[in-house]
């Protein structure tokens, strides 16, 4: 897919070079304009109709339930979901849902057929100090629902612009876990073949929206593996996105802490192909209070630090209103997501040539097009990853065109903003953690699954990698490479592996290889 864009590329810069050099009639087209909104499916997020009355955010969270869905086999009442999604869409803004059975101190939302079945028990426990009903996963009709839900749900709203993101999973809150809790794999919470056929199952019903799974799914080798990624790691090439619901905690974004590995572990390049978002932490009143705090956060860096690490698209904040004003949440919201800039644009009667690039943190996750004059550009935007550039012919032009850039995935009242080529972001980078000079991915995998490396800074190139063992003995080599190598992995055992990537100075770059 990459090789395939890559010669697009090339083919569609001659006419810019060209342009560049004053042929074929293309005259450079100056843009003064700025982005002043919060961007459509990106920022902090705030409850569904609460203090939604701001130009602070783009996004509205709800949770949602099954059973308001379903209470009889095979029929779907779909009023709340569409009331929900036509109430936020009414603001001009987008969901995200989160449709959950479990809830800290509530009834399970679980269909009343299902729990009408003589073979569905559910566990009644204590949860956070107060009782807590969970699903009884032992029941086969509750599986097979929970799958025909999802197909159900995304024939009528894979496609809609008014859904943004879905965010789903097992255990409290529908995160991954039931940390406080009676936890039995397989009684409480789903076996970890059923989870395996779950991501399956969405990997192919949903093929235009994105869902995002807790970070507490990650199977790491400190925690007990209730979850299928350990024994199914090629599970981890689904493109679903991740949520963090404690982001931003004391010490978040430490080597070694909890919330950290379970990004690594699902590749911190996830974020190229699904979104990264979640909630800032509930730990401690102090979290919420100082979360957004300029400039320096609860604990030394601000928000826009973290954004840009973890390449968040959204958070939620619901409770940032009380602590926040309403101009300091919009600049975080400004911070997250996809930033446009128009770096050149050239036009003539009949044609024109855009470049694009992405000064934002994270992709947009939809297809978006540079239109001139209203007529599109067939290059999409689509996962145009952070720092890269996009070469866009458009078929139309003129002495004064018109710029703008259109998705059939906005609600009524939404346009996708950009920079223009006299206008500069204006990130302050003192705040910012560098991208490492470069991406090795994946960084847990299959044996004979390739691992890839690639360049993230043109001033630097590697000279060799070298492959160690845990015991220090070099298993392979690799010499004299340019911009993008692939690291074959068919004759290696199972196990932990170092990479090294060389410079001429030495080692600049060690990652950790764990092949499965």
């Amino acid at each position: 897919m990459k090789q395939n864009l890559l010669t697009l590329l090339l083919l569609l810069t001659t006419p810019f070079i060209h342009a560049q050099n004053g042929k074929d009639g293309f005259v450079d087209i100056p843009i003064n304009q700025n982005i002043t909104s919060v961007q459509p499916m990106t920022g902090i997020v705030y409850w569904r109709g609460s203090y939604t009355n701001t130009d602070a955010i783009s996004l509205e969270f709800s949770y949602m339930l099954y059973n308001q869905v379903v209470s009889d086999s095979g029929v779907y009442h779909w009023d709340v979901v569409e009331n929900y999604l036509n109430d936020i869409a009414s603001r001009h803004h987008q969901a995200v849902f989160r449709f959950r059975y479990t809830y800290v101190g509530k009834q399970t939302a679980v269909p009343n057929y299902i729990k009408n079945l003589p073979d569905y028990h559910e566990t009644v426990g204590t949860s956070e100090g107060q009782t807590t009903w969970f699903p009884d996963w032992t029941c086969n009709e509750l599986k097979r629902f929970t799958l025909e839900f999802y197909t159900q749900f995304a024939q009528r709203y894979d496609q809609d612009p008014r859904l943004a993101f879905l965010e789903t999973g097992f255990g409290l809150w529908a995160e991954y876990h039931i940390y406080d809790g009676p936890f039995i794999l397989g009684v409480t919470f789903p076996d970890k073949d059923f989870q395996a056929t779950f991501f399956r199952h969405l990997d192919s019903t949903f093929i235009h929206t994105p869902f995002m799974v807790s970070i507490d799914a990650a199977s790491l080798e400190t925690q007990p593996h209730y979850t299928p990624f350990y024994d199914h790691p090629e599970l981890l090439a689904i493109p679903f996105g991740l949520f963090d619901d404690s982001f931003m905690h004391d010490t978040f974004g430490q080597p070694g802490e909890y919330n950290t590995e379970s990004w690594n572990f699902f590749n911190r390049n996830r974020y190229q192909e699904a979104p990264a978002g979640g909630e800032f932490s509930y730990y401690s009143t102090y979290d919420q209070r100082h979360v957004l705090d300029w400039p320096n956060g609860p604990y030394g860096h601000p928000f826009e630090y973290f954004a840009n690490a973890f390449h968040i698209t959204f958070i939620i904040g619901a409770d940032q209103p009380e602590y926040q004003s309403a101009e300091r949440i919009k600049q975080a919201s400004l911070a997250a997501g996809y930033k446009f800039k128009i770096v050149s644009f050239k036009s003539k009667p009949d044609s024109s040539v855009v470049v694009v690039k992405n000064v934002g943190v994270a992709p947009f996750y939809y297809d978006a097009y540079v239109a001139v004059d209203s007529v599109r550009s067939p290059v999409s935007l689509k996962l145009l990853e952070p720092g890269d550039t996009l070469v866009c012919p458009v078929s139309a032009g003129n002495a004064n065109p018109q710029l703008t850039i259109e998705s059939d995935r906005l609600v009524a009242g939404q346009t996708i903003g950009f920079l223009g080529t006299e206008n500069f972001a204006g990130v302050n980078e003192n705040v910012l953690i560098k991208k490492p000079l470069y991406s090795v991915y994946p960084t847990l995998l299959k044996k004979g699954q390739p691992v890839h490396v690639r360049r993230n800074d043109s001033k630097v190139a590697f000279i060799k990698l070298i492959l160690m063992d845990t015991a220090g003995h070099i298993v392979d080599r690799f010499d004299e490479k340019d911009t993008f190598f692939t690291v074959p992995t068919g004759q290696l055992k199972t196990g932990l592996y170092l990479l090294k990537i060389m410079g001429k100075t030495g080692t600049v770059q060690t990652e950790k290889i764990l092949i499965r």
